[in-house]
């Protein structure tokens, strides 16, 4: 049975944006911020990831697939992916689908 106080202590919202503002701001030294506040370093970067994660979240990408035999078999990509930065993917017809598929997961 245990009796004292808690240990693990909580982190409100307000103060891991404090501590992730700090730490990964121009200059600052991740581990310096995590000694001032008395945090592991490991648990800043979990915060970091956890907070990236919420940004990006899941998303849907236009696709546009080129019908290569209605354009003569020109030299046109056969797929097209417009990202919402505006980067442009074109991936030619004679790509195998493994490198394609794996193109689209890197840049997910």
């Amino acid at each position: 049975m245990l009796t004292g106080p808690e240990r693990r202590r909580r982190w409100s919202l307000e103060d891991r944006a404090q501590i992730l503002a700090e730490a990964f701001a121009p200059g600052a030294v991740v581990c310096d911020v995590a000694r001032r506040f008395d945090v592991a370093t490991g648990l800043i970067y979990t915060w970091r990831r956890q907070a990236l994660a919420q940004e990006a979240g899941p998303a849907f990408v236009p696709a546009k697939l080129v019908d290569v035999a209605s354009n003569g078999g020109a030299a046109e990509p056969a797929m097209c992916v417009d990202f919402p930065s505006g980067v442009k993917v074109r991936i030619g017809a004679a790509a195998p689908c493994d490198l394609a598929a794996a193109i689209m997961r890197a840049l997910k």
